[in-house]
């Protein structure tokens, strides 16, 4: 989806009807396959286990504990794949002109400019992730858990250096708050198809199965 509007209401939508039930859940999940399948983004699986492993954690306990870990689990599984699709089909800039768009050239601008900001530092997390696994590749070290804390502290501390390092750049240039920028967006048919299939999503989410079998009769 090319409109960053379009694109995160679709997003909304369908993590609330994963949440609420899980034929809403099944129903996102198709949403998935047909509108943002593509399972060669899936590729990055390494950066996804973790949260898959922390989410199985939960479900686990949750169905220990007498709940409905299967349940939680589904749900949760499809809005991480909600949420993966809608970080892998960002570009630079667009959260700052829906902020903008949204809320104006004083709270939308920096707002939006925060919301780039974080996910380009999301990217270089990954990028650096990545190159974290290439040195342990050639040095012949298998990742487990004796080298997690390290990779985590390398990682958080690159993050911090660079975020510093933003703060004392945009504090030279003399920057307070607020900007001036007109969006422009691009919105193809497909796009606005896309958003009406995500919100019957949601309407199917919210009807209960029993109502389809009273209409059925």
């Amino acid at each position: 989806m090319q409109d960053v509007r379009l694109r995160t209401a679709a997003a909304v939508l369908l993590c609330i009807s994963a949440f609420i039930s899980i034929p809403g859940a099944v129903a996102a999940f198709l949403w998935w396959l047909v509108f943002a399948g593509r399972f060669t983004q899936v590729k990055q699986v390494r950066m996804m286990l973790p949260i898959v492993a922390m989410v199985a954690f939960f479900s686990i306990v949750l169905a220990l504990t007498g709940g409905d870990g299967a349940s939680y689990f589904i749900r949760m599984m499809v809005i991480i794949l909600i949420g993966f699709w809608l970080y892998t089909e960002q570009k630079s800039g667009e959260f700052l002109r829906f902020g903008v768009w949204l809320l104006g050239e004083r709270a939308g601008f920096e707002l939006g400019m925060i919301a780039d900001m974080s996910m380009q530092t999301l990217h270089l997390l990954v990028r650096d992730f990545h190159q974290i696994c290439i040195a342990e590749t050639l040095k012949g070290i298998h990742p487990g858990w004796k080298t997690l804390v390290p990779a985590g502290f390398v990682l958080v501390n690159g993050a911090l250096s660079r975020a510093e390092s933003t703060a004392e750049l945009m504090a030279v240039r003399g920057y307070h708050d607020g900007g001036s920028l007109c969006p422009e967006f691009i919105t193809p048919r497909m796009d606005i198809l896309s958003t009406l299939a995500a919100l019957c999503v949601l309407i199917l989410a919210l009807i209960p199965v029993s109502e389809f079998f009273i209409l059925y009769r």
